[in-house]
């Protein structure tokens, strides 16, 4: 099993007209994870929380789109979250994708879909 660092990555998501890289920050510590998106007025490319199973906006500014993955990066399912919201626990998740509303449709994100994270090398110590 792989131990996870807070960091910067890609995220690669397969699409029918081919890929799309996405610009990844890695949160895997407590801290980093506690903090996620709050504070921030919106973010280029996504948020990576792991381990995760549930998220909650409240004290957010913004309204996200939220991707629920599987230990092999399998996307279970997608939510659209208002600020002060508090999402439901998806029993197998174990990495959760955070982004900008409507952005993870543009990427072609959807249930089933499968995702790759590429760790860039500064982040991979």
């Amino acid at each position: 099993m792989r131990k996870w660092r807070d960091g910067d990555a890609t995220v690669t998501v397969g699409t029918d007209t081919g890929e799309c890289a996405v610009p990844l920050r890695i949160a895997a510590s407590y801290r980093a994870r506690t903090r996620g998106l709050l504070g921030q007025d919106g973010i280029e490319g996504a948020l990576m929380l792991t381990p995760c199973g549930s998220v909650h906006t409240f004290r957010m500014r913004f309204t996200i789109d939220v991707a629920y993955l599987d230990r092999k990066f399998n996307v279970l399912a997608v939510r659209t979250m208002k600020p002060g919201r508090l999402g439901l626990p998806r029993l197998r998740a174990r990495h959760v994708l955070e982004s900008e509303a409507g952005a993870m449709e543009q990427w072609g994100l959807r249930p089933g879909a499968r995702v790759e994270v590429h760790v860039t090398a500064a982040s991979d110590a």
